[in-house]
């Protein structure tokens, strides 16, 4: 982890320009503890003029603004969506407990939220989490891309382990949230062959969860180089083969059409797992 950085923020939502099912974004901190090799957000950071986004910074008003602004009469409980950007249980959340906060304000007003992350920690808050989604929609989900523990240290070194995470979303499973796997992004030659998916998709039917959302590896801005610096270090006979298909942002179509018709459709048949996480929001809301 970086240096902690507190600062105060003017608003906790960020309205989106489009529903996606959700409106409104929430971070409570912004870089990221994981260092997850991927990570789209690396970007985020460059409006801060900061280049390390392993440096946090922890908005630590952002209670009291989230009360304000739900307060308000012009609030229409909306999905929130947590840690879009950056994880809300990331190792910094152990100390700082805004996540606690931000749930009893969510409680107060009815809010429907959901939640992503990659940490076990989130399991400190299954009880306020359980007593959201008595009055509300929530959803839980967690990004899980590989049950290889060598290529997961290497891909998402600081996250907790693919199998902790799987537990979590079987434990949430027993409350009323809706619970989610999110695997994406899926890596060519480390993380998309058969056996991986197949073994992933075990462990979501499993664990019970309501859906699962795939998606093929994208690269764009700074999150081009960190990748690529990083395949050069521990997948160097990877790299020709990686650079050669990611010319521009995605893989190609052929890639794709190989990946999800031979792959991740056919286990995703195999195993009834659904790829809707709009069904159980339509089904809370009764949208």
């Amino acid at each position: 982890m970086g240096n902690i950085t507190e600062i105060n923020c003017l608003t906790a939502l960020n309205k989106l320009k489009r529903r996606i099912p959700y409106g409104w974004d929430l971070n409570i901190y912004r870089g990221c503890s994981h260092n997850c090799k991927y990570c789209y957000a690396i970007y985020s950071h460059e409006y801060l003029g900061e280049k390390d986004f392993s440096n946090i910074y922890v908005k630590k008003n952002i209670v009291e603004v989230l009360d304000k602004e739900l307060s308000s009469p012009n609030w229409k409980r909306e999905v929130i969506n947590i840690g879009g950007v950056t994880d809300s249980y990331q190792k910094i959340e152990g100390e700082m407990k805004i996540m606690p906060e931000i749930l009893r304000v969510l409680i107060k007003y009815k809010t429907p939220a959901i939640i992503s992350t990659k940490s076990d920690l989130i399991l400190r808050d299954y009880d306020l989490i359980g007593q959201l989604s008595e009055l509300t929609y929530v959803n839980i989900a967690s990004t899980i891309t590989t049950l290889n523990e060598d290529d997961r240290i290497k891909i998402e070194p600081y996250a907790s382990t693919s199998a902790d995470r799987f537990k979590f979303l079987k434990e949430f499973r027993k409350t009323n949230a809706s619970v989610g796997l999110h695997t994406m992004p899926i890596i060519p030659l480390i993380t998309d062959s058969y056996s991986n998916i197949e073994n992933l998709c075990a462990e979501a039917k499993d664990s019970g969860v309501h859906y699962m959302l795939t998606g093929a590896l994208y690269l764009r801005g700074a999150t081009r180089e960190y990748f690529f610096n990083f395949i050069k270090n521990q997948y160097p006979e990877k790299y020709d083969y990686l650079k050669e298909l990611y010319k521009t942002g995605g893989a190609g179509k052929e890639y794709k059409e190989r990946l999800f018709s031979n792959i991740v459709n056919p286990l995703r048949e195999k195993y009834q797992i659904s790829n809707s996480y709009i069904k159980p929001l339509r089904e809370k809301l009764h949208m």
